[in-house]
C-alpha cells in the first residue's frame, strides 16, 4: 500500500471536500469504482446498494452535518453521484448485507502505565486490491484543534490522534443484528470522536446516541493529566464499554468483549479473531512497554511462531478472502504524532516506524 500525506487548513467542511477531490480526484473515483466491483462480487446488489449508502448518508447528515458536507462536496467536485461515494464512505454498512467474511479487521493493543502517555498498536487488515494507496491525513477543525488520521480516499475517517491528546484505533465486529438498512456510518462515528471529544468520557458521551447498523469497536485512548483507555463496542443494540483502564492492557480483536453482545457475536468460527486474541494476551501478560517500538517489538513474532499478527494473501482465493496486513501504527497522544509501518509487525519491528 502507498501511504499519501496531505493537510488540509480549512475549517469548512465543503471546502476540505473540494480540495481532497481537487488533489485526490483520481484515487478516490477509483476507490468508488473498486468497492462498487467488490460489493458486486459478495453479491449484494446495486438497488441494495444504494438503498443503505442513502440512507447510511441520511443518518449522517442528521448526526453530524459536517461530515455529510465533506462528503457531499468531494462527489459534486469529482461529479459523480453521491450515492456512490456515500457507498464507498458506508462500506461497513454495505458489507453487512453479505455473509461475514471469515476475517474481521485488525488487532488492537493499548498499554497505560499508570503514571504517562498510553503506548498503542494495531495492525489493518483488509483486502489488498481494495488498498493500493492510503491517505495520512491532517486537518484543521473549528476552534484551535487538529486531527491527524489515517483513512481510506473518500472515507470520512478511521485510525487518528487529535491535538487535545485523545487517539483512537478501529476494528470491525460482527453481530447477529446487523443490517443494511441504514444508520450512522462507523467510519465517521471515528472521524467525529476525533474533531470533537478530548476526554474519554466527552467520547463516551458523543457516541452514546449514534445509531448503527453494522458493528464495530473504537478503542479509545487519552493522555495529558488524565491517561485513560476503553473500548466502545458498537451494535444497533447500542454502545457498551469495555476495557477501561488507567493502569494496564486493553486489547481487542475482532469479537465483542461485552458479554451481552458476544452471546449474538456472528464472527466465523473459523476467524482467527480468538487466537489473535490470546495471543496478544500471552505476549503482553506480566510486560510493560515505554514506546510503540517496545510494543511492536513485543508483538513481532519469533523464527520458529506462527505470525498470528501478519495476514498474507493465499495463492488460489479469490479477491474478496484475500487479506493482508497492509498496516502497523501507533498513537503518540502526547507528540501529536501517527507511528506506522505500511507493513505488518514483523517486519515493522526489523526495519522500524515512520512518524506523521
Amino acid at each position: 500500500m502507498r501511504l499519501h500525506s496531505f493537510r488540509t487548513t480549512t475549517v469548512d467542511p465543503a471546502a476540505r471536500g473540494q480540495e481532497l477531490a481537487a488533489r485526490f480526484g483520481t484515487l478516490i473515483t477509483r476507490n468508488v469504482q473498486d468497492y462498487l466491483l467488490h460489493f458486486s462480487a459478495k453479491s449484494i446488489p446495486e438497488t441494495q446498494v444504494r438503498s443503505t449508502a442513502e440512507n447510511c448518508f441520511e443518518a449522517l447528515h442528521e448526526w453530524d452535518a459536517g461530515l455529510a458536507l465533506e462528503l457531499r462536496a468531494q462527489a459534486e467536485a469529482l461529479e459523480i453521484e453521491l450515492w456512490q461515494l456515500s457507498a464507498l464512505n458506508a462500506r461497513t454498512e454495505v458489507l453487512a448485507a453479505a455473509e461475514p467474511s471469515r476475517e474481521g479487521e485488525c488487532s488492537t493493543s493499548a498499554f497505560l502505565s499508570g503514571r504517562g502517555a498510553p503506548v498503542t498498536l494495531q495492525t489493518w487488515d483488509w483486502h489488498p486490491h481494495l488498498a493500493a494507496d492510503g491517505l495520512l491525513h491532517e486537518l484543521e477543525c473549528a476552534g484551535s484543534r487538529r486531527v491527524k488520521q489515517f483513512t481510506e480516499f473518500g472515507i470520512n475517517g478511521k485510525i487518528g490522534v487529535n491535538s487535545d491528546g485523545l487517539g483512537l484505533h478501529f476494528n470491525i465486529l460482527a453481530h447477529a443484528t446487523d443490517h443494511p438498512g441504514g444508520g450512522v456510518p462507523v467510519h465517521s462515528i471515528a472521524r467525529s470522536v476525533l474533531e470533537r471529544a478530548t476526554t474519554l468520557d466527552e467520547a463516551i458521551d458523543l457516541t452514546a446516541d449514534a445509531s448503527v447498523c453494522a458493528s464495530t469497536v473504537l478503542t479509545v485512548v487519552t493522555g495529558g493529566d488524565r491517561p485513560e483507555v476503553a473500548s466502545l463496542e458498537f451494535s444497533p443494540l447500542g454502545q457498551r464499554v469495555v476495557n477501561r483502564t488507567d493502569n494496564g492492557w486493553a486489547l481487542h480483536t475482532n469479537h465483542f468483549l461485552d458479554a451481552g453482545l458476544f452471546s449474538q457475536d456472528v464472527m466465523p468460527a473459523d476467524s482467527t479473531t480468538a487466537e489473535r486474541y490470546d495471543y496478544l494476551s500471552e505476549r503482553t501478560s506480566g510486560a510493560a512497554a515505554n514506546s510503540t517500538a517496545e510494543l511492536l517489538d513485543l508483538l513481532a513474532s519469533g523464527p520458529d511462531e506462527q505470525p498470528l499478527l501478519c495476514m498474507a494473501p493465499e495463492p488460489g482465493k479469490p479477491a474478496t478472502e484475500q487479506w493482508e496486513t497492509l498496516l502497523s501504527i501507533g498513537l503518540d497522544t502526547d507528540n501529536f504524532t501517527l507511528q506506522y509501518s505500511n507493513t505488518n509487525p514483523d517486519l515493522a519491528s526489523r526495519d522500524g516506524l515512520l512518524t506523521f
